[in-house]
């Protein structure tokens, strides 16, 4: 759901770091962290894994012993405002500290982002069902369209949705190392038709039905996806799906992956004439 949170890692850590080592060059200088009291293992963390020449972290929150609740009144009570936390609106990690009810409150508060939200979320789990925001559950699952507000949130993610489809051509493998470990998951996203949602998803569903291939549709918002090859149970294996989606994802695929493709299933030609 969050795990390692490579989205901060990348956009935050490593933008920071470099940042910092062209600034200072190796010479001493010290590093003011904002984490709280209750976040102990965050400094931890940051200890073991800071390599870089001439760091010093400091934090002065856990070391004056602030919460999260004392640093906002404190912020109250010199600002006159409350001084909400600041994150990415489409990030999963309020669910796994128990936010998750301030969250959606906000999503409430902010209906043309809460469908910006929902709709990135659906494109991502039309090429990939797994690719929930909150684990085992949706944003969407978490909306009530009887609930005035829900329905607010609702509506806008369908205005997010009225634009440009397209059909994508997913492959993912699941290799092992020579040791015998799980490697990480290699991946081939490719687009290969675009258009309306409903046009793409009948030209999906009809090919498919005449190759004997089970696809499955929403009928509420128009997703199509078609599995040439399903996941198996044991590494290593190999899955390949056609899906349509809002034409959002960018072609994209990890190096040497035809290589593996073909070494793995003996041949990378997909079993449905779309490509």
């Amino acid at each position: 759901m969050a795990g390692t949170r490579k989205c901060s890692l990348w956009a935050k850590g490593d933008v920071g770091d470099w940042w910092l080592k062209q600034v200072f060059g190796g010479r001493p200088f010290r590093q003011i962290m904002g984490f709280n009291a209750d976040e102990e293992g965050r400094r931890l963390g940051d200890q073991v894994t800071s390599k870089m020449p001439g760091r010093t972290g400091e934090f002065p929150l856990i070391d004056w012993g602030w919460n999260r609740q004392r640093c906002e009144a404190y912020l109250l009570e010199r600002f006159g405002v409350h001084w909400p936390k600041s994150y990415c609106t489409f990030c999963c990690f309020s669910a796994s500290m128990g936010s998750l009810p301030a969250h959606m409150e906000r999503m409430r508060s902010h209906p043309d982002i809460a469908g910006e939200v929902l709709r990135l979320e659906y494109t991502a789990m039309s090429l990939n069902p797994n690719a929930k925001l909150y684990g085992r559950k949706t944003l969407l699952e978490m909306f009530d369209p009887a609930q005035r507000r829900d329905r607010a949130c609702l509506e806008a993610f369908e205005r997010e949705l009225d634009m440009p489809w397209a059909l994508y051509h997913v492959r993912r493998l699941f290799l092992l190392s020579e040791d015998g470990r799980r490697r990480p998951v290699k991946r081939s996203t490719e687009r290969i038709d675009l258009g309306r949602p409903h046009q793409l998803a009948r030209r999906l569903i009809s090919i498919s039905e005449r190759h004997g291939v089970d696809v499955e549709y929403d009928p509420v918002y128009g997703r199509a996806r078609a599995w040439v090859r399903p996941r198996g149970k044991g590494w290593p294996m190999a899955e390949e799906l056609f899906a349509t989606a809002p034409a959002r994802v960018i072609d994209k695929q990890d190096k040497n992956f035809e290589q593996h493709w073909d070494a793995l299933v003996s041949g990378s030609a997909a079993q449905l004439p779309l490509v």
